[in-house]
Parts: structure tokens; C-alpha cells; sequence
């Protein structure tokens, strides 16, 4: 434990102090809200402090997996009936928009020339959960450093516009404020990350007082998401081997591919579930899912401090025109689908 915090503890510290006027500020102003004040902050800092030295380490442990830790506190609190409906809701157009950002990708892969490894990271990227789907996709390609860390450029991008032009955009179309559902689902099948996706959904959930029903939508729509993961790197996987002509898949990993972190919050459900038909009050798990809040707003700073948009804009135009027209699409097809559903 002391060479845990000896290794990570003063990057993990820079986020907290980050995080903790962050959240303050964000309760204060709650359509702006603590996650993007925080990766704002973490931006900014960025841009003069390149060199992150010692603080490395404890910055990417922050940003991976506090906020994955974040996800599972979440899940205490949350109803594992609800979560199956939700996510049985959803499914259709996870499935839709999915197919639309691989589509997209492939034709602009083809009529504008871009590297097949960069279309296929973004378009994955964009699809499923941005960076970890990245992660998981790049050795079943054998996308190198260079393509990854453009790949991810694209999509951290998109994200962090995402996460402060949702909400906005969700009061202009008009989604119910009553309730968390209809912006939830939007935001869990329409924003590329989980880290994005968790924060609209909690400024969306502070503008309207709506306490955690947008966040606990848009993170069930988001983790049912996730697992296309799964089949999406198995098909790449095949494809690549069959382009190969050999039987083997090496650098694929299902154990890798697959996110644990979805496994702890299913389990935490059924752990407040259980506890809920037993007679616990539902606001014994309050204190935890503020928790939760906190970590994600942690999570952001994590993720502003890792940022390089000096790097994004010298990457060149056509990877970020591609990101632009997957999540451009999957927008477009999610409102359809919702439409369509009666959802919204």
C-alpha cells in the first residue's frame, strides 16, 4: 500500500485539489457542473504543464480507474430490474448507431483516403466507448503508437464537446425535465465515452434537480453499450487473420477486451437489489452514489491534465472530419430511433 501512494499518490493528490474546487464551484453553477469545470481546469493546466514527471502515473491511474471505480460505486443504489429494462430499451439503438459510425467510417475510408487502421480506431472509437475500445482494438490490428494516440486524440476531442454542449443541446430539443430517461438514453448511446457520458448526464441531472435518474440511465445505456466490445474485436479479429491466412489471432485478448469494471457494477445492483427486498432504505446508498459524483468529477481533471490538443490539431483535418461525421451520424440516428421508440 505505502508503494501504491508512493508511485501514484502525488498525481492522484493534483487531481483532488483540482476536483474539490471543481465540485464546489460546480454545485454552485449547476448548468455548467463540476466535471466539465474540472476538465477544463485539467486542459488549461495542461497547455503550460506538459511534463507531468512523477505525477504521471497517479494522473492516468486517476483518469482509468477511479473513474471505472466511479461506475461501480454507481451501481449501489441502482435497481438490477431496472438496469435489464433499461438496457433491454436501449438496445435497438445501440445497435443502429453502432452500425451507422462503422458504416460512415468505412466510406470515408475509402473516398478519402484515410489509413484503414485510423477509420477503423475512430469508427470504433466513436461507436462503442471511445479510448477502451480503442485499447482493445489496436492489437487486434496491429494499430501502432502513432495511430492509438491519434485515434484517441480524435475522440477525446469530441468528447469534452460533448460533455458541454449536451445539455444545452437537450434543453433546445426539448427533452423532458421532469425525469432523467429521455436525455439519459441520448446521452448513453449518442456521446462516444463513458467519462463524456457521465458528465452530461450529471450536469443535466443538477440543472433540473433530478438527483442521479440521468446518470443512471446514461451509464446502464453506456455499460450495455461497452459490451459490444466483445464481438466487435472478435470480427476484427477473424477479418484480420482470414487477410492474413492463418489461423491464429495473436496480440487479441478476450479477457483484455472485455470491461471487469461492468462485471462489479452489475454486482453491486444485485448486492443494493437484495438489500432493497430485504427492507434497507434506498437512501442508505445515497452517500455512495455522491461519492460516485465526486469520482467522476476527479476522473475529469485526470482526463483534462492527459489532453495534447496541440497534438490533435497537428494529426491533420481528415481524422478529425471522420470523427466529426460518425458522431454527427450517431447523433442523427439516435433522435430518429428515439423518435421512432416514443421515447422522446
Amino acid at each position: 500500500m505505502n508503494d501504491f501512494f508512493k508511485v501514484k499518490g502525488r498525481g492522484m493528490l493534483i487531481c483532488l485539489l483540482i476536483a474539490i474546487p471543481a465540485w464546489l464551484v460546480g454545485k454552485m453553477f449547476p448548468v455548467i457542473g463540476g466535471p466539465i469545470i474540472a476538465i477544463l481546469a485539467g486542459m488549461v493546466i495542461a497547455m503550460f504543464w506538459t511534463d507531468h514527471g512523477k505525477a504521471s502515473p497517479g494522473i492516468k491511474f486517476t483518469s482509468k480507474y477511479v473513474l471505472q471505480a466511479a461506475v461501480v460505486l454507481l451501481g449501489f443504489g441502482m435497481d438490477l430490474n431496472v438496469i435489464l429494462r433499461t438496457g433491454r430499451q436501449s438496445l435497438p439503438i445501440i445497435v443502429s448507431t453502432i452500425c451507422t459510425s462503422l458504416l460512415i467510417a468505412w466510406v470515408l475510408h475509402k473516398a478519402m483516403n484515410i489509413p484503414g487502421n485510423i477509420s477503423t480506431l475512430i469508427g470504433v472509437g466513436s461507436s462503442i466507448c471511445g479510448g477502451s475500445a480503442i485499447a482493445a482494438t489496436a492489437p487486434v490490428i496491429d494499430a501502432d503508437d502513432s495511430e492509438v494516440a491519434q485515434a484517441i486524440s480524435v475522440i477525446f476531442f469530441f468528447n469534452v464537446l460533448a460533455a458541454i454542449i449536451f445539455p444545452a443541446m437537450g434543453s433546445a430539443i426539448g427533452f423532458d425535465t421532469t425525469g432523467g430517461e429521455s436525455f439519459g438514453i441520448f446521452a448513453g448511446t449518442a456521446i462516444n465515452d463513458t467519462s463524456s457520458v457521465t458528465a452530461a448526464a450529471s450536469t443535466w441531472d443538477s440543472m433540473w434537480s433530478l438527483g442521479t435518474q440521468t446518470l443512471d440511465t446514461a451509464v446502464t445505456v453506456k455499460l450495455t453499450r461497452t459490451l459490444a466490445i466483445i464481438p466487435i474485436t472478435l470480427v476484427l479479429a477473424l477479418i484480420r487473420s482470414r487477410k492474413a491466412d492463418q489461423g491464429n489471432t495473436s496480440g487479441f485478448s478476450l479477457k483484455r477486451s472485455f470491461p471487469m469494471f461492468i462485471l462489479y457494477f452489475v454486482l453491486a445492483s444485485i448486492v443494493t437489489t437484495i438489500a432493497v427486498r430485504m427492507g434497507v432504505p434506498s437512501g442508505v446508498f445515497a452517500p455512495v452514489k455522491e461519492l460516485s459524483k465526486f469520482c467522476i468529477v476527479m476522473a475529469m481533471a485526470a482526463i483534462g491534465l492527459n489532453s495534447n490538443m496541440v497534438k490533435l490539431i497537428k494529426s491533420g483535418g481528415k481524422p478529425i472530419v471522420l470523427g466529426a461525421c460518425c458522431w454527427a451520424g450517431i447523433i442523427v440516428v439516435s433522435l430518429i430511433m428515439q423518435r421512432i421508440m416514443g421515447i422522446w
